[in-house]
């Protein structure tokens, strides 16, 4: 089988994979416990299956769709795949993954603000003083939004009774 298209068949295979998945995870798997998979409940009493199941169909379909249509290209330009980039999406995922496991231990003003630069890091055009700028305005925007508007309780400050006690910006 002569592949037409290789950037669209294997975003096809991929988008027609994450679909199963969803589509599995939505409804389960008889038999394995870890998988027992959700209620659907009907449209008027979405269950906590009923968006993952058709979202996982749609996604599964559109995938072989466009899989077919890149098995059936001409052969040309479109030939050469590209090589993979591992070092960004290593970067973003380690950047989020190290958030998650600093944040209560250091506050979200130091975790946010290392997870764009770790994250910016990955990029091409990645830049210190732009990087870091726009960690201290998202940092500030995430504190805003969170933790004085919406007053979710998200640690600001690292973890240290006096300064939480001292500074009033760790006691929002």
């Amino acid at each position: 089988m002569k592949i037409g298209h290789h950037k669209d068949f294997w975003g096809g295979v991929l988008f027609a994979v994450l679909g199963l998945i969803f589509l599995v995870i939505a409804r389960g798997v008889p038999g394995l416990s870890f998988l027992p998979g959700y209620s659907m409940g009907t449209p008027a009493r979405m269950g906590p299956g009923f968006f993952p199941f058709y979202l996982g169909s749609l996604l599964f379909l559109l995938g072989i769709a466009i899989a077919v249509m890149g098995v059936r290209g001409k052969e040309g330009a479109d030939t050469r795949v590209d090589k993979f980039h591992w070092r960004p999406i290593l970067l973003v995922l380690g950047a989020v993954c190290l958030f998650g496991i600093i944040l209560k231990a250091v506050g979200m003003l130091i975790a946010g603000w290392l997870l764009v630069m770790i994250a910016s890091v990955g990029s091409y055009e990645f830049e210190w003083k732009r990087s870091a700028i726009l960690g201290l305005i998202l940092v500030i925007f995430c504190a805003l939004t969170f933790v004085w508007g919406l007053k979710l309780p998200i640690p600001l400050c690292p973890d240290i009774e006096s300064l939480q006690n001292s500074v009033a910006l760790c006691r929002a």
